[in-house]
């Protein structure tokens, strides 16, 4: 569906959209990263191994710890089903800190329809193979890192108007004081 979504908003509106940002929860792979912890993506690998470079990772990464919060720059899997238990533990030894279920057919559909437009994704970790969802623990994990998420908008503001597309919303014009936001 998040595919689907990107394909019919970007089709719908060519110049209408400066960049994209894929941002939500996610689980952590390895060791070393919290709840609540930022990973900013320098590049999302899909099921069938292919992998969608990111050149925004770096730079998000460094508006994030400007803001204070905890930042792991890395790849990102994606995948069609919560990843549990071995399965953490070999997409981590395969180099990934974080799994998601959507930043990878995002990028695909991307790539389709405006490849060249500015993409980061971020996700905030809300389990950790030490900690896996569904425990006691998973609700004030899953607060903080709400709360930690609603802390990234101010560094992907600052993101987004380093890298927006030339053509695109000026967020420094009156009439455009956040970021375009559509849920898929």
């Amino acid at each position: 569906r998040a595919g689907l979504a990107v394909r019919r908003l970007l089709g719908s509106a060519p110049t209408g959209y400066g960049a994209v940002v894929v941002a939500g929860f996610g689980a952590a792979l390895g060791p070393g990263v919290l709840p609540g912890d930022v990973v900013a993506a320098d590049g999302v690998r899909d099921a069938e191994g292919h992998l969608y470079p990111l050149d925004s990772g770096a730079e998000l990464g460094r508006a994030l710890k400007e803001r204070g919060l905890t930042v792991h720059t890395g790849v990102h899997h994606t995948a069609d089903h919560v990843v549990r238990g071995l399965e953490r533990r070999a997409l981590h030894l395969q180099g990934a800190l974080a799994v998601d279920m959507e930043a990878a057919a995002v990028l695909a559909a991307l790539r389709e329809v405006r490849s060249t437009l500015p993409t980061a994704v971020l996700r905030v970790v809300v389990d950790t193979p030490e900690h896996e969802l569904l425990r006691p623990g998973t609700l004030p994990a899953g607060v903080r890192a709400w709360r930690t998420l609603r802390a990234t908008v101010p560094a992907l503001v600052d993101w987004y108007r380093q890298e927006r597309a030339p053509g695109s919303a000026d967020l420094n014009h009156p009439t455009s004081s956040t970021l375009p936001q559509e849920a898929s």
